[in-house]
């Protein structure tokens, strides 16, 4: 049995620390932190969450660092000049990221399943996670976006669950190149298209990606990830498509409605076909529940009972999330941010009758240069 040890998250009321320093702390280490927010007197909930599970807050002014034995987890957003930082540096506690922090996390676990892709992410996280659940897996999922199934009054962080299998899900993201930290049992790419790299850079960093799984899961429907394929031994790829006869899943027939959308899924290999009723509107959910299917297939889940168990499935919240309707107007709320999140996103609101009146909120320089 290793040792615990003594992790401090600095920013630890972040979307993506908080989630950490619980999977840290359900693993039987010691937690601390400190957040700018906390100071401030603001997230009043999540930081009360953060206590009742064991997680010791500090003010962010260095007076939390005290042992050189303490590893200090920062994100991008934590500058070095930060007092917590220069603590660590001063009496030489180790300094690692959240995204290093998560890779050797991910990498440790028996049966590591890395969900990569330009769009996408977070909804497959989301409905493999929830098949797992479901199937008594008991995986452990990291997500970059709150996952509706698992929220409840309780709690205000939806975004990742202990479990207590083998099995890790994680959304792996290549916007700041740390996919080449991760080395999955089954790699899942989505899709391929500019975000905030070239698509040389992106190529080759998913190339990467691919290259250490044993499993790797591509749509047949994005030529870029289709051509991953080309480097693979026989065998190795699962593919998915929504009009490639030759993939190893095959999405037909789908019957769009305002409950989402109802389509039909055939397994090249065992020639099965089951109906499956999504809750989700769109065809880029029909990609993305492909994907899923096709992944709890390396985990032992038969088609049959993965599209039982991802009719259960009501989403991420903030994609294409309903926020209310009043006097005959429908209020959604979504995160898409790229020319093809954004391009899914218009065409599943467009299948529907009565105008649209749409705002958007540019996020980061990157995309909207495209």
């Amino acid at each position: 049995m290793p040792q615990p040890r003594e992790y401090f998250f600095c920013g630890v009321g972040g979307s993506g620390m908080t989630p950490l320093a619980l999977i840290v702390k359900g693993r039987g280490d010691r937690v601390e932190g400190s957040d700018r927010a906390l100071d401030q007197g603001r997230n009043g909930e999540r930081f009360d969450f953060l206590r009742s599970h064991g997680v010791l807050l500090h003010p962010q002014d260095g007076s939390g660092v005290q042992r050189a034995d303490q590893i200090l987890v920062t994100s991008a957003a934590v500058e070095e000049t930060v007092a917590d930082v220069q603590a660590a540096r001063r009496i030489g506690a180790a300094v690692t990221t959240r995204a290093r922090l998560l890779a050797d996390l991910f990498n440790s676990a028996g049966f590591p399943i890395g969900v990569a892709g330009t769009s996408g992410k977070s909804t497959t996280v989301g409905m493999l996670g929830w098949i797992l659940h479901r199937a008594g897996k008991g995986p452990t999922i990291v997500n970059g976006a709150d996952m509706k199934n698992f929220m409840d009054a309780g709690s205000p962080v939806a975004s990742a669950r202990i479990g207590d299998g083998e099995i890790f899900v994680s959304e792996v993201d290549e916007s700041d190149g740390s996919i080449a930290l991760y080395e999955p049992r089954v790699a899942i790419v989505n899709n391929i298209s500019l975000d905030h790299k070239s698509l040389d850079e992106l190529r080759t960093l998913f190339r990467g990606f691919v290259s250490k799984a044993q499993t790797v899961v591509l749509n047949l429907d994005n030529a870029d990830t289709a051509a991953l394929s080309l480097a693979l031994r026989p065998g190795q790829a699962i593919t998915y498509s929504l009009s490639a006869a030759q993939a190893d899943f095959l999405a037909s027939s789908p019957v769009h409605s305002r409950a989402g959308v109802a389509f039909h899924v055939t397994e090249r290999e065992t020639g099965e076909t089951v109906e499956l009723a999504l809750q989700l509107p769109g065809l880029h959910n029909v990609a993305n529940a492909l994907a899923a299917l096709s992944a709890a297939k390396t985990c032992g889940v038969s088609l049959r009972a993965a599209a039982v168990h991802l009719g259960e499935f009501s989403g991420i919240r903030r994609r294409l999330d309903l926020v209310g309707a009043a006097n005959g107007i429908t209020v959604l709320d979504d995160f898409a941010h790229n020319p093809d999140k954004i391009s899914a996103t218009l065409d599943t609101l467009h299948a529907f009758p009565g105008r649209l009146l749409l705002m958007f909120q540019p996020h980061g320089y990157g995309p909207m240069r495209l």
